[in-house]
């Protein structure tokens, strides 16, 4: 095998649902930075299901997460990477035993762990849209629901408006862990985004949109409607996880959580009068990704 490693970088994001590898290839376009993605992997670890539960990582999942990061340390020696970066975010943020787990990945693999805060995960996923040829025209709030919390980056006239973090995401919803209070301050958030009567597109990243954009059939880039996107999500909310596995093909650990996903993003449209949402299959590991490559 021969692989070009020159501008190889290896991200690694460690979210309260899954635990997922990014090696990419960056490639230096006319009007934007392409990231070519050589290996994504995947790993539904799902911490968040400790953490929201009992404010601690178990000890099951604490081998899980060495284990996942020693084939993690494999690949990125085989591809050769330049720089590595490992963000953890919402669920270790919270884990009362997260630096010991931290320390633990250190030793056994030599894998240095980031946590990193909401605003710091809202700039790096805000970020990837330096590798896509948008309009600096338009008016986007970007918007990407994990399994701990929803990052919402407003992006108005080529420049970034307004950032927030929100501790509102589908694991946490799942085990009925999110606040009135929560949802009421994302309400408040937006209501003064609607101050400016400014009409903006939503652009959705995230594994769960990503699957809501194949359901639609639509073409890469084609903006979603919101109609669309209702009628997809209403269709799913009415199905048990295992109905939705078979009749959609969805994998064990997206089944249930693919349908307080829509309800967050729905809402966040809904409420901004938002009419469609582009889905360009970014997320957090490039945006880790973007921002190594424009340090070096």
């Amino acid at each position: 095998m021969s692989i070009n490693t020159k501008n190889n970088y290896a991200a690694i994001d460690i979210g309260s649902n899954a635990v997922r590898l990014l090696i990419a290839h960056v490639v230096e376009l006319k009007e934007y930075t392409q990231i070519k993605k050589l290996s994504l992997t995947r790993v539904p670890i799902r911490l968040g299901e400790d953490v929201f539960a009992t404010g601690k990582i178990s000890d099951f999942k604490e081998n899980a997460m060495i284990k996942t990061m020693q084939s993690f340390k494999l690949l990125m020696d085989v591809y050769g990477i330049k720089d590595y970066r490992a963000c953890a975010t919402s669920a270790m943020r919270e884990a009362k035993n997260s630096k010991k787990i931290i320390e633990a990945i250190n030793y056994h693999t030599g894998i240095e762990i980031e946590l990193i805060n909401g605003k710091i995960e809202a700039d790096l996923i805000f970020s990837s849209i330096y590798t896509h040829a948008l309009s600096k025209k338009e008016a986007y709030i970007f918007i990407d629901v994990g399994g701990g919390s929803t990052e919402i980056t407003v992006y108005r006239k080529g420049k970034r408006i307004k950032a927030k973090s929100f501790p509102l995401g589908t694991v946490r919803m799942l085990q009925g862990k999110v606040k009135d209070t929560v949802w009421d301050n994302l309400d408040e958030w937006l209501g003064e985004l609607k101050k400016d009567d400014t009409h903006y597109t939503a652009i959705g990243t995230g594994g769960n949109i990503n699957r809501y954009f194949k359901l639609s059939k639509n073409d890469y880039l084609e903006p979603m409607s919101y109609d669309k996107f209702k009628s997809l999500y209403d269709a799913i909310k009415e199905l048990t996880p295992e109905e939705r596995i078979e009749q959609y093909r969805l994998r064990y650990d997206r089944a249930d959580v693919i349908e307080p996903a829509g309800k967050i993003y729905l809402t966040i449209m809904k409420k901004c009068g938002i009419k469609k949402i582009i889905v360009p299959k970014v997320g957090l590991t490039d945006g880790i990704v973007y921002d190594m490559y424009s340090n070096n």
